[in-house]
């Protein structure tokens, strides 16, 4: 489309639009070359605003309202945004963006996946956005490194495929941060779990329990260990360790890594299970690995049994007895030619607690599982269910269920106790199932 010195149709198709978008953008950055950046100052958008309106007259783009309108907003969104994305990033309502080639735009609100009508002009489109989005952060991603992972400065986790890897041209996905940090109470409010389930994890967090959060991909794993995160003592030393930093911890005592992608010649790469070995140097109190997936498993263990008590960590499993299987393969990744039956004398050493977090099929999130890692019998990892959700059907497109303890109170109880809390047996006992003297009472912290 020769868009100089033309007039613009009086209806445009969003072809039209996004090549007149480009056209003008491309002009203004020419003109304003290293001036505009993210958040920019009140007076670079004044500039920008006048080149555009200055490229507008000099080249006869006359269109009419709300067209003209859309034009600068779009451009805006080019220079000093993340392009077409930039209204969803925008949308508090919006938790996750899937761009799925220039032509497919893909949201989750409210845990439902929707298609938007948002759209790229085509490939070279999307891959300037993923440019965008990295360069900042000193990555690269091109045909022979056609993989990255990133973050938004708002905190927002990035991954970005390129082709030969990307089939149907480049995809971007983006978990956006949440600009107010959820706390218990939210989780609460939600469903996630239960006030009684609540008051348990903060005794097994303050009384330093190693803790695994398990779950599917989107189950809410890291919005957990960022709420469990917060029962942390503020006097503490935590080290936490991230593929891209996305927890939000408010202690003040806390040192943040983040691994390193390589560079261009294959030097520099710096992976989680660097970090977790050298966070063993850096005095921890408590180490926060973001998602164990490699051989870094192995080195968190064995920080666990020797004296890094209290950490937490994520992994992706489906069940409590998957999360054992899944350690052990990932503990095997680490290159140890270890027995199992080692690895899992390790495992049952190391782990107290599974906390295991799932996406129902209406898109709500809940703790289904909070489970004891008991010891070894045999072979056999013996595992105890202290908390689970126990479904009970389906109404108006939501999953009926119920948060309920099984009965019986962990072993690890003892333990609590010298930290100051004394739960009631009332809390591990199903109350429509309890006899009434022991209803209605709440654990609390000793004083």
């Amino acid at each position: 489309m020769n868009v100089a010195n033309q007039a613009a149709p009086r209806s445009m198709t969003w072809e039209e639009m996004l090549t007149l978008t480009l056209w003008v953008a491309d002009k203004i950055e020419q003109s304003l070359a290293g001036r505009i950046k993210l958040e920019p100052a009140p007076e670079t958008i004044s500039l920008i605003k006048e080149r555009f309106d200055l490229i507008c007259q000099h080249t006869n783009i006359h269109l009419p309202e709300p067209y003209q309108s859309q034009l600068y907003e779009n451009v805006l969104h080019e220079l000093v945004g993340f392009g077409p994305i930039e209204p969803l990033l925008q949308d508090d309502t919006v938790t996750e963006i899937m761009v799925n080639g220039p032509h497919q735009v893909y949201v989750e609100r409210s845990g439902k996946l929707t298609k938007t009508d948002v759209k790229f002009l085509n490939d070279d489109h999307v891959i300037k956005i993923i440019h965008k989005i990295i360069t900042p952060l000193g990555r690269t991603v091109n045909r022979a490194h056609p993989l990255v992972d990133a973050r938004l400065p708002d905190g927002s986790r990035v991954n970005a495929v390129i082709p030969p890897c990307a089939i149907d041209g480049p995809s971007i996905t983006i978990r956006k941060f949440s600009k107010d940090r959820l706390t218990v109470d939210d989780l609460i409010r939600f469903g996630t779990l239960t006030p009684e389930m609540a008051q348990f994890l903060e005794a097994c967090v303050v009384s330093r329990l190693n803790i695994i959060i398990a779950g599917g991909t989107g189950s809410g794993k890291t919005t957990l260990l960022n709420v469990l995160s917060g029962f942390i003592p503020p006097d503490e030393r935590i080290v936490t360790i991230e593929d891209a930093a996305e927890l939000q911890l408010h202690q003040d005592h806390v040192v943040r890594l983040e691994t390193a992608a390589p560079e261009p010649d294959g030097t520099g790469r710096v992976t989680i299970r660097d970090l977790v070995i050298n966070s063993l140097r850096m005095r921890p109190e408590r180490i926060i690995v973001g998602e164990c997936r490699g051989g870094e498993a192995l080195d968190m263990l064995q920080a666990m049994n020797t004296g890094h008590d209290g950490s937490l960590t994520t992994i992706h499993a489906n069940t409590p007895r998957d999360t054992i299987s899944r350690l052990e393969t990932l503990v095997l990744m680490a290159g140890m030619d270890l027995p199992l039956s080692v690895v899992r004398r390790q495992i049952v050493s190391a782990i107290d607690l599974i906390v295991q977090q799932a996406r129902l099929r209406d898109g709500s999130r809940k703790i289904t599982h909070i489970t004891e890692v008991q010891g070894l019998e045999g072979d056999t990892v013996v595992m105890q269910h202290i908390f689970v959700f126990e479904e009970e059907g389906e109404q108006d497109g939501k999953v009926i269920g119920r948060l309920k303890p099984v009965g019986i109170r962990p072993k690890f109880t003892t333990r609590l106790e010298t930290h100051g809390f004394r739960l009631p047996a009332s809390m591990f006992m199903d109350q429509d199932k309890a006899p009434a003297a022991l209803g209605g009472r709440r654990g609390r912290r000793g004083r």
